[in-house]
């Protein structure tokens, strides 16, 4: 599975993009399909101002997930969760059928 990380208005340090390639990658454990994921780190002009965007292409669908908070840590955290319950709800409504 390949991950690219993208920053926006900053240039993130080497400890966030491997905790961002560290998090992310578990989602490879939950679909054989995810071939690549894109993950999007952003600041924007608000109280939690650490933007994370996840998105990935499985099982014939993109995939999205936006969070904000106050850390990068924290977003990506509950993004990557996030994630990991909608990649598992895709796969099961695709197997359903």
């Amino acid at each position: 599975m390949e991950i690219r990380v993208k920053s926006l208005k900053f240039d993130a340090d080497q400890k966030l993009l491997d905790y961002v390639e560290k998090k992310v990658s578990k989602l490879s454990r939950f679909s054989d399909h995810l071939d690549e994921v894109d993950v999007t780190l952003s600041l924007l002009n608000e109280p939690d101002n650490k933007e994370v965007k996840i998105q990935t292409h499985a099982y014939g669908q993109d995939l999205l997930i936006e969070r904000s908070a106050s850390t990068f840590e924290d977003a990506v955290s509950v993004a990557v969760d996030l994630m990991k319950e909608k990649i598992v709800r895709t796969k099961e409504k695709k197997f359903e059928a």
